[in-house]
């Protein structure tokens, strides 16, 4: 599949970001689509720092997927840096058709670009399916995440 162009996002695709963010079970209960002012902020601070790609795959001129993929500068591993991604999401209507795995695949080629040594995501426990399309795609279930809501 290649009639996407994977390009950073912009303060206009903004909206629609927010919108697939709130398109699951999970984001439907902690997003807030129609109030987007928390969200440009957010989106400022991303856009100015230099190890954050926050990107949209865009399909004939309409945005179609995104993730946010984070570098960070790290002591253990000799000093490596590692790449987060974080937020991948697809559109509903375009799920199944190998865009996720194109943008992973990308934010994988960038972390590497960027000389990473390593990718890490995570995944809410019930994302059942999420934890497959990860594992085809090569990366292994080998840590427990915890969380602490502030």
């Amino acid at each position: 599949m290649s009639d996407f162009d994977i390009r950073p996002a912009v303060a206009g695709d903004l909206g629609d970001i927010v919108d697939m963010l709130a398109d699951d079970p999970l984001g439907a209960r902690r997003e807030s689509p129609d109030d987007l002012a928390p969200y440009r902020a957010a989106f400022e601070e991303i856009a100015a720092d230099p190890r954050q790609n926050l990107v949209v795959a865009v399909r004939d001129g309409r945005v179609v997927g995104t993730l946010q993929l984070t570098v960070i500068p790290g002591l253990s591993r000799r000093g490596a840096s590692r790449a987060l991604i974080e937020a991948v999401r697809v559109r509903s209507g375009e799920r199944g058709g190998g865009l996720g795995t194109r943008l992973v695949q990308w934010a994988v080629e960038e972390a590497r670009r960027q000389g990473c040594a390593l990718v890490q995501l995570t995944s809410d426990a019930t994302r059942t399916e999420a934890h497959r399309f990860y594992g085809r795609l090569g990366f292994v279930a080998s840590h427990v995440g915890f969380k602490l809501a502030l």
